[in-house]
């Protein structure tokens, strides 16, 4: 899962707000997103919020997309 999540944050974008903040995307990846005060903060709270995103689609065995040729497998639940 670590290679998928660090091939998924290349694909971040980050973007200056007007206060100071900054804010953060993946693009492709619905809902996860991260504002900040930092760069730095933003990069953590957006990994943070796909590494839920990723838990919940995965406990409701719904697909994640497949990221430079990496694939996260749905498994059943019991």
């Amino acid at each position: 899962m670590t290679n998928y999540i660090r091939a998924v944050m290349l694909r971040a974008t980050y973007t200056a707000l007007a206060d100071g903040c900054t804010y953060g995307e993946i693009p492709g990846f619905e809902n996860v997103t991260a504002q900040a005060d930092t760069l730095e903060q933003c990069r953590h709270d957006l990994v943070e919020a796909l590494e839920e995103w990723i838990f919940s689609r995965m406990t409701r065995q719904l697909p994640v997309p497949e990221v430079d040729g990496i694939h996260l497998p749905v498994k059943e639940m019991m």
